[in-house]
């Protein structure tokens, strides 16, 4: 069985330093085989750099086994080199199995470190504390930092612009390139963006350099209280006008403009009695906008003096006062309407009172107490014309018959509008209104509807006549019915079981004619009321159809006798 034989040649690492000067080809190692004692032995390699990409880089010689280096190397292109070596006799027979070479080449620090970007940025809240992180800086090398320094990079700041207020308030780690704050008195209102030079040099700081810049902006906090100018505001503001703006109150921030940190909140501390102020933030200005929240009243009270606060929407990043100004509102004095008292007066009064009858009073009170003016009283608007006021007393009296029953009245109730006038410049008008409730008397008797019947002179059907009264219970009903005038003697009547109705019935045999039926009604007090109804007598039987119109009524007799009649009477 064939055995493995023991390799009877050796090719020690093959270490090759990157950018030699030469002079090329320069001898690396030389490969031997012990079998070169007993035959002639031919050497030969391949693979990358010998007959593969980068072709020619090593050759060796065929016979003496030397391997050399045809051109300076660059580890950062090719840090290794993986050849094959071959060993034949001389008709070409191997007489080795391939061995490996590997060429390491060896670094030279012949790249220099790279940041990542020529400006880094970043930012730091203002008066951040000592060791505050900022932001990181990365730069890279080509060469080796496993084996050698020569791309392990170091950091280092070389200058800080502006020096203020210290020219050292940043430090950097020399490792990882992280830059933090190392002194307090960062102020956004003083410098509000420093400019780094960083340097990355390898060989851990001793080799070559680079630099880039670091631009950390100092970001705002609230910081600084707004301060009222000026501080102390007077007006003058009308009374009785509601929202009226009173004045506008100015402050002023270092902060950043239109920041939280910037924008101003008003409160009014003290001096506002019953809420009669508001105040707001104007949110293009910032100013403080004061109006009132309500009318005011000279009468009750002539001046304000407001203590008004100021602050941030964003709270204090650090304790500060809080900033007041004083603003002084003067009320200005208007001529006011009188007031009627009360605005809505109710009276009740029977509704058949004499005209020049007092009825009511109506006064009015003049808020401006201090003007002492004159108040003149006129009836505004009343519809049915009945009401009369006293100019000076306010006194209501009765100028015409008043009416419950009247289209103008609802629900017994008469409204009137009074008005009361002050001798002010201008006068100013106040209204009140009157509402007269017209207590019922028997002033109306009971009425009959329909006033107009049709019947047949045979077997007619009995007709049904509602009965209405204007007047309230116990002004009403139960009603009494009779006839009158010589009706009776065709007709006869009677009230309906539910007392709001009357039967009408033709009991006689009446010739085809227009008749008129006097019905008296009586309420339940006796009031009466004639009703005269036009009876329309049909010559048919039962229910009446309808017939032809007669010309004119009679009273008990046909039209024709009584107009004979009266021209008998003539003669």
């Amino acid at each position: 069985a064939p055995r493995r034989q023991k390799r009877d040649w050796v090719i020690p690492p093959i270490k090759v330093p990157e950018n030699e000067r030469g002079p090329f080809p320069k001898k690396l190692v030389q490969i031997k085989s012990n079998r070169d004692r007993d035959s002639k032995i031919f050497y030969s390699i391949t693979g990358q750099g010998a007959d593969a990409p980068p072709e020619g880089v090593f050759t060796i010689e065929k016979e003496s086994g030397w391997m050399k280096v045809t051109q300076p190397l660059d580890r950062e292109r090719i840090d290794k080199y993986h050849l094959f070596s071959h060993a034949v006799s001389e008709n070409g027979k191997p007489v080795e199995e391939p061995m490996e070479i590997i060429v390491t080449v060896t670094d030279q620090n012949d790249n220099k470190p790279q940041f990542t970007r020529e400006v880094f940025r970043g930012s730091v809240p203002e008066g951040a504390l000592p060791g505050t992180s900022v932001m990181q800086v990365t730069a890279t090398d080509a060469d080796d930092a496993v084996e050698t320094y020569n791309g392990v990079i170091a950091y280092s700041i070389l200058s800080q612009e502006p020096r203020e207020p210290h020219p050292h308030m940043f430090t950097i780690n020399k490792a990882t390139g992280t830059l933090s704050v190392i002194a307090s008195g960062l102020d956004r209102e003083r410098v509000r963006e420093y400019t780094l030079t960083v340097q990355a040099a390898d060989l851990d700081g001793e080799g070559l350099t680079t630099t880039a810049l670091a631009m950390i902006e100092i970001a705002d906090v609230n910081d600084n209280a707004p301060e009222f100018d000026p501080k102390m505001y007077e007006a003058a503001v009308p009374e009785n006008e509601a929202g009226r703006e009173v004045a506008r109150l100015t402050v002023t921030d270092l902060d950043e403009p239109s920041t939280p940190a910037w924008r101003a909140v008003y409160s009014i501390l003290r001096g506002n009695e019953g809420s009669a102020f508001a105040i707001t933030t104007d949110p293009a200005s910032n100013e403080g906008i004061l109006r009132t929240a309500k009318g005011l009243d000279y009468e009750a009270k002539k001046q304000f003096v407001l203590h008004v606060a100021v602050a941030n929407e964003a709270p204090f990043a650090v304790k500060l006062p809080t900033a007041t100004a004083t603003v002084t509102v003067n009320v200005e004095d208007v001529n006011e309407a009188p007031v009627f008292d009360p605005l809505v007066r109710v009276a009740q009064v029977p509704e058949d009172v004499p005209p020049g009858q007092t009825l009511t009073s109506c006064m009015a009170q003049d808020p401006d107490k201090a003007q002492g003016q004159r108040i003149k009283y006129l009836v505004g608007h009343d519809p049915a014309g009945w009401l009369a006021v006293h100019p000076e007393n306010g006194l209501v009296t009765a100028r015409d018959h008043l009416d419950r029953e009247s289209p103008f009245t609802k629900n017994s109730t008469y409204t009137a509008m009074l008005l009361a006038v002050d001798d002010g410049s201008p006068p100013a008008t106040g209204t009140g209104t009157l509402l007269l409730t017209l207590l019922d008397v028997n002033d109306h008797g009971p009425e009959a509807e329909p006033r107009d019947i049709t019947v047949c002179n045979r077997s007619p059907q009995p007709q049904v006549l509602t009965v209405t009264d204007r007047d309230l219970p116990p002004n009403t009903g139960p009603f009494r019915a009779e006839l009158s005038h010589g009706s009776g003697a065709s007709w006869a009547v009677e009230v309906g079981d539910e007392g709001d109705t009357v039967t009408l019935r033709l009991v006689a045999p009446l010739e085809p004619d227009l008749y008129s039926v006097y019905l008296r009604l009586l309420d339940r007090a006796g009031k009466a009321q004639l009703t005269v109804i036009t009876a329309r007598v049909c010559d048919c039987e039962g229910p009446a159809q309808g017939c032809p119109q007669r010309p004119q009524p009679a009273t008990g007799l046909p039209f024709v006798l009584a107009a004979l009649g009266a021209l008998l009477a003539l003669l």
